[in-house]
């Protein structure tokens, strides 16, 4: 499988993330948003965004690996949060957070702030693609 990290000159250059991925080759695997759920339903780490950001890359992997795959083949990711300035508070810890799952790659990203989360105390959840090899 082939990816070409796609960053024209004319845009700013991407901190964190890819403007976009060109793949060829794979499977095609659709990942279903992933909140900070443990194995038992509940969210871990109530009111923490950085604790429970850890724990959606955990379920985003978990996903990822059960179809054959590893972190960097996911291509897109959607983030989405409760409260974006708690969320940019943290860049540096969480930019450290993407680093340990994602190693120098990162997929090509964008982040919403929304009213609310389907479990109540969720602070952020991403969805998003992955194309892993053949």
């Amino acid at each position: 499988m082939e990816k070409t990290l796609i960053n024209p000159p004319e845009l700013a250059r991407p901190v964190g993330f890819n403007h976009g991925i060109v793949v060829q080759g794979g499977r095609l695997l659709f990942l279903a948003g992933q909140d900070a759920s443990g194995a038992d339903g509940a969210i871990v780490a109530p009111g923490d965004m950085l604790a429970q950001a850890a724990q959606v890359l955990t379920n985003l992997r978990a996903v990822v690996e059960a179809a054959g795959g590893q972190m960097h083949d996911i291509v897109k990711l959607n983030i989405y949060v409760t409260d974006r300035a708690a969320y940019t508070a943290q860049r540096k810890p969480l930019g450290g957070l993407f680093r340990a799952y994602f190693g120098a790659y990162y997929p090509a990203m964008a982040l919403f702030e929304v009213r609310s989360l389907f479990q109540d105390q969720a602070l952020i959840e991403m969805e998003g693609l992955a194309v892993i090899a053949p």
